[in-house]
């Protein structure tokens, strides 16, 4: 599959810290599709991951997934049904457990532009977050693979980093 046949309109989805950010800008700018961060929406910018009020977030998140050429990246699966029906195509990054924990301390230690980060808002390592990647990522890999199985949009998964750095180079991306 490739990034074309997935229209310009597409979703991403994925564990915490799969890269769905960073594969989501790579795309906007070679496809020269409006990234939309979730993350950005459902958090207050300025806090430490606060939740904004959820009919604000899902005003948000609406307004956007009107637009025609766009490429959206987080979960938050109370809201998947309105996006997937927007949808052209779907991708789901399923990198290890291990990736993801080496990509969240990074990211917290060293990078401070990151893609997909609140504005004003400043990462840091939280034992929260560590166990959300270690205990719950488990349950929802196994719901993200019996919901790919029923999406019927064009789909792609990338279940390795080197699967999704090969999808990057076949497809004219860079990080």
């Amino acid at each position: 599959m490739t990034l074309d046949e997935l229209g310009p309109r597409i979703c991403i989805m994925g564990p915490s810290n799969s890269g769905k950010s960073t594969l989501a800008d790579a795309i906007s700018r070679g496809r020269g599709l409006m990234p939309i961060h979730l993350d950005q929406f459902y958090h207050l910018p300025h806090t430490d991951w606060v939740p904004r009020p959820a009919n604000e977030f899902g005003a948000l998140h609406d307004a956007a997934i009107m637009g025609e050429h766009w490429v959206i990246d987080g979960n938050y699966s109370r809201l998947l049904p309105q996006r997937l029906q927007r949808a052209t195509g779907f991708v789901l990054l399923d990198v290890s457990t291990v990736v993801g924990l080496y990509r969240y301390t990074r990211r917290c230690w060293f990078e401070r532009d990151r893609r997909g980060t609140l504005e004003g808002g400043r990462d840091s390592v939280k034992w929260d977050v560590i166990h959300h990647m270690t205990v719950a990522t488990r349950a929802n890999r196994s719901r993200y693979e019996r919901m790919f199985d029923d999406i019927r949009l064009p789909k792609l998964r990338l279940d390795s980093a080197r699967a999704v750095a090969e999808f990057y180079g076949a497809n004219g991306l860079r990080r």
